[in-house]
């Protein structure tokens, strides 16, 4: 892996705390950075840099995977971070930064490789991005690398601004749009999964698949994220990004090559071919829903209305189910349905190919009684595969389903954030979204959108319960249940 200086804005914030610190620190721990590198972290608060460092350890105190006090040489680390008090709107603190980065660079005999990371608000991508060149530190004689946090834009229109704008410092060679669903290990293993086994890819298609269920659900309410999601909902915050991503990576051809560009040609295929609806089309098509007061894990919790921050007459979505179609020759009539929401019965994301069901009245199913064969990929937080499949039981006689079970061990195993900015240190893109993926995801979710701020039905659903009842109705139309 080539040196380099890891310039992280927003170094003080949440984000930062809880996944990219502890992930730079497996990193190392791990032996996955260069055997040279700096990290300076950049943010509001006025630190000194002892500071920060006492704010990492701080944090992967309680974040690590690993335990600091394990670590006879976490001085060694601590010893690689810097900090600069920093205003992204302050040109002359790009200065700042620039001459310590330099300063560093010549003191390390370190290349001028820069990663820039920016875990911080929205508002702040394009702004830090043109400074930065404005600054004089995207001029460099080895690489740069930005990598951006969701969202990116609120819209396609608002997407297409900042992406013209951070083009004019970054290539979309050097852009990283993160993802942290892309670095989950069974996301990454639906490749494997696919078009590793010879008995998948065969049956893979709408000639041996009723429908596929893609579901991403939190115990969770908002939290202290009410000020973000009144502003986003679920539809911008999970369903333009992760909900997509998983659809993509679940529905896409065999690439030509197993190269970054061509797994990434493949997904955006499948966006090009997925139909979008006309206004009365996403009405009995897309479910919208917000939490009422209920009992999560056997504790009473408030609605969505009554959490700190939130408008008492808010109209942002906590839940969103669809039925969505891929309108090509492997796909055309399977229906896709995703589902997201938060307060939600159970903790899980997961995706369900449930395979077409044996003919009614024929030899084991004379009473049209016989479960469907069901593959189920499990994401977080438990991770593995199970195939459902019929047998025949002991003595009894009664053909039933049995589940053959593939789990991962998930202990101590690296996180999402680790396996994404090891690639993006790498110089490898493929699961981070290239411009075409975000552009062609907001052309679909910004018709919903409008729907949604022109009276689409919100419907109630009591905390604790799997959503509301007319996101079961979108299935049940269909001959189809949800896999709960």
């Amino acid at each position: 892996m080539d040196r380099q200086t890891f310039v992280l804005f927003g170094a003080s914030g949440d984000l930062s705390k809880r996944k990219i610190i502890p992930a730079l620190y497996s990193l190392y721990r791990d032996n996955n950075m260069p055997d040279k590198f700096n990290i300076v972290g950049c943010a509001r608060s006025d630190w000194s840099r002892e500071e920060f460092q006492q704010f990492v350890l701080a944090s992967l105190g309680e974040f690590s995977r690993h335990r600091i006090d394990e670590d006879r040489n976490i001085s060694n680390f601590v010893d690689k971070l810097y900090y600069v008090p920093f205003d992204a709107t302050n040109i002359q603190d790009y200065h700042v930064l620039g001459d310590l980065i330099q300063k560093l660079e010549n003191e390390d005999n370190l290349p001028q490789n820069r990663m820039f990371y920016l875990a911080m608000a929205p508002e702040f991508f394009d702004v830090v991005a043109v400074n930065l060149k404005e600054a004089g530190l995207t001029n460099v004689t080895g690489w740069k690398r930005l990598i951006i946090e969701k969202p990116f834009g609120r819209n396609f229109d608002s997407a297409s601004e900042l992406n013209d704008r951070v083009s004019t410092a970054f290539d979309e060679s050097e852009v990283f749009r993160i993802d942290h669903y892309l670095g989950k290990e069974m996301v990454q293993n639906i490749e494997v999964i696919r078009f590793a086994n010879s008995i998948f890819e065969p049956l893979w298609n709408n000639r041996s698949i009723s429908n596929i269920q893609i579901t991403s659900s939190e115990t969770v309410g908002v939290e202290e994220r009410a000020s973000y999601y009144e502003s986003a909902g679920a539809l911008r915050d999970m369903v333009q990004n992760h909900m997509l991503q998983m659809l993509m990576m679940i529905a896409m051809e065999p690439p030509s090559r197993l190269n970054t560009e061509a797994i990434r040609d493949e997904k955006v295929k499948v966006l090009r071919s997925l139909r979008k609806y006309s206004e009365d089309e996403i009405l009995t098509n897309v479910v919208r829903g917000q939490y009422q007061g209920g009992k999560v894990a056997g504790k009473d919790v408030v609605g969505y209305l009554d959490e700190p921050g939130v408008a008492p007459a808010s109209t942002t979505e906590t839940f969103v189910a669809a039925k969505l179609f891929i309108d090509n020759f492997r796909w055309a009539g399977v229906p896709f349905y995703i589902r997201t929401g938060k307060r939600m019965q159970s903790k899980t994301t997961k995706i369900v190919v449930e395979f077409r069901s044996t003919p009614e009245k024929l030899f084991f199913n004379k009473d049209s009684n016989l479960s469907s064969n069901t593959l189920t990929i499990f994401v977080n937080p438990s991770q593995g595969m199970s195939l459902s499949i019929n047998v025949e039981q002991e003595k009894s006689g009664v053909v039933e389903p049995n589940v053959i079970d593939f789990a991962r061990e998930t202990k101590n195993s690296p996180e999402a954030y680790e396996r994404l900015i090891f690639d993006a240190m790498n110089n490898d893109s493929t699961f981070f979204t290239r411009w075409d993926e975000v552009s062609l995801a907001w052309k679909w979710i910004d018709p919903v959108s409008r729907s949604f701020a022109n009276g689409h039905p919100m419907h109630s659903y009591e905390s604790g319960t799997t959503g509301p009842a007319a996101s079961d109705e979108l299935l049940a139309s269909d001959g189809f249940r949800w896999w709960n």
